[in-house]
């Protein structure tokens, strides 16, 4: 049977927002996740997905 955990303990155990996992969730870029009701179930062996916010490393440093 499946393992999963809730969007505070993926929040806790990849150091962002439980925000951010919900807004993760509803757009479908954490494979296996399920919503029952109003609560996302995240499988164990998920991958935190690479973030795509930011396009190059020179936006991180402040540079044109």
């Amino acid at each position: 049977m499946f393992e999963y955990m809730t969007v505070q303990e993926v929040a806790q155990k990849w150091n962002i927002s439980e925000r951010r996992i919900q807004i993760l969730c509803s757009e479908n870029r954490i494979d296996g996740v399920v919503r029952l009701s109003r609560v996302w179930l995240i499988p164990k062996e998920a991958k935190k997905p690479v973030d795509g916010r930011l396009k190059t490393n020179k936006m991180r440093n402040g540079d044109e």
